[in-house]
């Protein structure tokens, strides 16, 4: 029977900066393990059961299929969270919003709103790091909001809720410190969405209208209704759409409006407070 060193060596994933990665998350999958374990007992060999379920893993990620999705959860901020396709991967980029949300708020006593909650990764680190916050998260699919608040079980994180909701339709009457959210912000013909990961993502979770920001104008439009006094808005955006999306606080009538860069240098997010009278 191979050995673990043996499959490491000769089994090939599609050329990517991940690819050693991929293939060490997938197969200590198999065995139950952590990725230490394969190196620390690389002469352990497969049952012909372990190998069948390794084969197919590798099978689905040379088809395309994210590594997320095969192995069932992601990491995101602290936490591990369940995933599966009917919502999107978290990505690193998106604790941008985390870490200035973290900034911006105190930790006293707080209503947050999470918008397109999706695994309820936003809302669920949020929680995580502030335990006075009462955090509700709200996703129009109901597959997420049952995953989400399976997250939220395991994780413990009482002070969270989610709710069945199209943006803003189930919290009427209720106001907020914070708002966040990670909309759908892909334009119907960006040529991303035939490459990649995306291709096994929701499309409902990432395409809004012909220039992408069809959801974040709505999400702008109605959020001052929701917020309390001097509360702010917070929204992940494409990577070339800070102007435009700062244009559009700014026209609202949103103040200390401006962007922040990701990992990567680009603008992700951009934020605003809403002074009202």
């Amino acid at each position: 029977m191979p050995t673990i060193q043996a499959i490491l060596s000769s089994t090939e994933l599609p050329d990517s900066p991940t690819a050693r990665l991929d293939l060490e998350l997938l197969l200590a999958h198999v065995l139950g393990k952590s990725r230490s374990y394969l190196h620390t007992w690389a002469d352990k060999t497969l049952s012909d059961e372990q190998l069948e379920q390794f084969a197919a893993a590798i099978k689905r990620r040379q088809d395309g299929e994210p590594v997320a999705y095969i192995l069932g959860q992601q990491g995101f901020w602290s936490l591990d969270l369940e995933v599966a396709p009917h919502t999107l991967i978290p990505r690193p980029d998106t604790e941008l919003l985390v870490e200035t949300a973290l900034e911006l708020i105190p930790a006293t006593p707080a209503n947050v709103l999470d918008l397109g909650t999706g695994t309820g990764a936003i809302a669920l680190a949020l929680a995580s790091e502030r335990p006075a916050w009462q955090v509700t998260g709200v996703d129009r699919v109901s597959q997420a909001v049952a995953l989400a608040e399976r997250n939220r079980n395991r994780l413990k994180l009482g002070h969270a809720r989610f709710l069945l909701s199209n943006w803003f339709e189930a919290v009427a009457g209720q106001r907020y410190q914070l708002i966040v959210s990670n909309p759908p912000y892909i334009a119907a013909d960006d040529q991303h969405l035939s490459q990649g990961d995306v291709r096994f993502e929701p499309s409902s979770a990432l395409i809004a209208g012909a220039d992408g920001l069809d959801d974040i104008r709505l999400i702008i439009e109605q959020a001052p209704n929701y917020l309390n006094a001097q509360g702010w808005l917070l929204l992940e955006h494409g990577y070339d759409q800070a102007a435009a999306v700062c244009q559009l606080l700014s026209a609202r009538g949103f103040n200390q409006v401006e962007s922040r860069r990701d990992l990567g240098g680009h603008q992700r997010i951009s934020i605003g407070r809403f002074d009202h009278e």
